[in-house]
């Protein structure tokens, strides 16, 4: 089994820069897949995940309609590591506060960026909504040891990057991930 990360690990990486992918049910026809999408988000270790979002998109009336969502983030770079959390909708800011606003484009946009990025998309202050999450059960995996178990000697420049090129270190994520509840 690969090892999952403690919960200090795991809150840490969740609070680092990472492009999060937000999936909700779609009730919109049977059988139809979650929706899944990219999206910037805020988390502080112990806290709540905010995302933004306009109030007539698609993925609002699905957070809406299912009251709860899940988020995965990731580091693709070997040794690969992930959190996922899923959860309730605990509140609904509407619409979206300046500050939450600010810190999102300060989180992932360099400091000149961020003041253009809000200057130009300053409209979405009256379109936005902002949802709140309280993670409530944790998947994570960090690949890291495991990794460490089968990779061939390296030297140099490549020392410690992970496993040996070719390796299927991915392959175990679906059978071997840590499920933490919390609660």
């Amino acid at each position: 089994m690969l090892p999952a990360m403690s919960r200090q690990e795991r809150e840490r990486f969740l609070a680092g820069q990472h492009v999060g992918v937000l999936s909700v049910a779609d009730f919109r026809t049977g059988g139809r897949a979650p929706l899944a999408v990219p999206v910037w988000y805020g988390y502080e270790p112990g806290g709540e995940i905010v995302v933004e979002t306009g109030r007539q998109t698609v993925k609002a009336h699905l957070l809406r309609a299912a009251g709860r969502f899940s988020l995965c983030v990731q580091d693709e770079r070997r040794p690969y590591r992930y959190v996922s959390v899923e959860g309730p909708v605990t509140a609904v800011a509407d619409p979206v506060s300046p500050d939450v606003r600010e810190a999102l484009a300060h989180r992932y946009l360099d400091p000149d960026e961020a003041r253009a990025y809000l200057a130009a998309t300053s409209d979405q202050l009256k379109d936005d909504i902002a949802f709140h999450m309280r993670p409530e059960h944790w998947r994570t995996a960090d690949f890291a040891s495991f990794a460490a178990d089968f990779a061939e000697p390296r030297t140099g420049q490549d020392a410690g990057a992970g496993p040996a090129e070719g390796a299927e270190v991915a392959e175990g994520a679906d059978r071997s991930e840590g499920d933490h509840r919390d609660g």
